[in-house]
């Protein structure tokens, strides 16, 4: 009797062990499976990380790039400003070397009124001539050619600029032209080139 009941029992034991290790390798591949898909997550949240650190350092570039636009923009803005303003003025001082300043005829006047303190009772007519009216003139002449000459060299300075507009240009060079010609009748007033002194005897 006992014999016949650890025959039976043997067969059932090794398909318990069986089924057992079936599972338990059923089990292990579950777990496999489990880690794999985890490992995928984990792959595919750092592909999303990496992604958007690409991103933001992508849009950080962006934004560094618009703000060195916009400040090359206002630097741009502003130089063209300066240079129109620069423009203007040396054609105002080239108009005003050609026409004449307050400043000039107040020299002029002063220095009439010390060449007649000069010759007044014992200066000769060469003298009167000399003192009162051409120290005057060549005095005229020397402050319009100091304009003239600020006016040529703001105009070239504005020239020399880069990335000018068309009108500052043109303006520019009209102030050039100007201040040229108002330094060349300075000196040649100062110099009696044009018109010499009028003599005693004429």
């Amino acid at each position: 009797m006992d014999t016949k009941t650890t025959e039976k029992t043997g067969p059932a034991t090794e398909a318990e062990t069986t089924k057992a290790e079936t599972e338990q390798a059923e089990t292990e591949k579950d777990g496999a499976a489990a880690e794999t898909v985890t490992a995928a997550d984990d792959s595919a949240d750092g592909a999303a990380d990496l992604l958007d650190e690409t991103d933001d350092e992508q849009d950080d570039e962006l934004d560094e790039l618009d703000e060195l636009d916009d400040e090359e923009a206002a630097a741009g803005e502003a130089t063209g400003i300066g240079a129109g303003a620069a423009a203007v003025v040396s054609a105002a001082l080239s108009a005003v070397a050609l026409t004449g300043t307050w400043t000039g005829k107040v020299v002029a006047e002063r220095e009439t009124l010390i060449g007649q303190i000069k010759t007044s009772g014992t200066g000769t007519p060469a003298q009167q001539i000399s003192e009162i009216y051409g120290d005057a003139w060549h005095s005229t002449a020397l402050v319009n050619g100091v304009f003239a000459l600020l006016a040529l060299i703001v105009a070239v300075l504005v020239l020399t600029l880069p990335r000018r507009p068309a009108w500052v240009r043109a303006v520019a060079l009209a102030g050039a032209v100007l201040g040229g010609l108002g330094l060349l009748l300075s000196v040649g007033t100062y110099f009696d080139l044009f018109l010499s002194l009028p003599t005693a005897g004429s």
